[in-house]
């Protein structure tokens, strides 16, 4: 048997999210219904991934394996074939059995997209959170060091995790703005469910002046969901890279 490693990336606005449900279009449906056709099989080959998206959030890194007693294939060719063409397989690789996309992850980056202008623009409506309102981007880059390093997120986790270690380490938190597009882009060792929509949504309430830079850090000591701001929408985060 070999295990296959497969970078892949995918515009989430038609999906349901990632992982397969009933009656949905999903990411991990629409990949195994292609290996089932080259497999020529009625089982459906499992694929495991670095990690599960929301409905609407995209990919442009995310990891997945698979095995597979075929070889000399061009995986990358025979899957780019048969997939719609909302998903791309970037790259295939061949790796040891004991290989796993998700519980080998050292670390991942996401991208929060944010259009911080009056208008709205058609062809960014999917890829980015429009947001016509004035923030102090200082202000957002004074709170966001307070969440970087390793702390218990529980206040910045969504209340349906199913998760009971909160712990996870922030590498490092930019706030880049190029051209009324505001990008927050997040490294660390792992994140929970909604962490970075959290996450951002907290960081705006700071740019607008509802909450200080520093009370950040009480945030986090609460250990509370209702303490933290909202959970901004799914269409503007991306799974940027993952790491192994």
């Amino acid at each position: 048997m070999n295990r296959l490693k497969c970078t892949i990336s995918y515009d989430g606005t038609s999906f349901a999210g990632f992982q397969v449900q009933p009656k949905q279009r999903t990411v991990q449906g629409e990949i195994e219904r292609a290996l089932k056709k080259i497999h020529k099989t009625d089982e459906i080959p499992r694929i495991a991934a670095s990690g599960r998206t929301d409905a609407g959030v995209h990919a442009h890194g995310q990891v997945i394996h698979f095995d597979s007693p075929l070889t000399g294939i061009n995986w990358a060719r025979a899957l780019n074939t048969l997939l719609p063409e909302d998903i791309i397989v970037d790259e295939v690789e061949s790796v040891p059995t004991s290989f796993h996309a998700r519980f080998d992850v050292i670390k991942k980056e996401y991208r929060y997209f944010l259009l911080n202008s009056q208008k709205n623009y058609v062809f960014r409506r999917n890829y980015c959170y429009h947001y016509p309102y004035r923030i102090e981007l200082d202000a957002i880059k004074a709170a966001a060091d307070y969440l970087i390093g390793t702390h218990d997120f529980t206040s910045f986790c969504s209340t349906k995790t199913d998760k009971q270690d909160k712990i996870r380490t922030i590498y490092t938190i930019d706030v880049i703005e190029e051209a009324g597009e505001i990008v927050f882009r997040f490294v660390g060792d792992g994140f929970l469910y909604n962490m970075v929509r959290i996450m951002v949504g907290t960081l705006l309430k700071v740019g607008q002046g509802k909450i200080k830079p520093e009370e950040i850090k009480g945030i986090l000591d609460k250990k509370d969901r209702e303490t933290a701001g909202k959970t901004v929408p799914g269409h503007g985060l991306h799974l940027w890279k993952v790491w192994y």
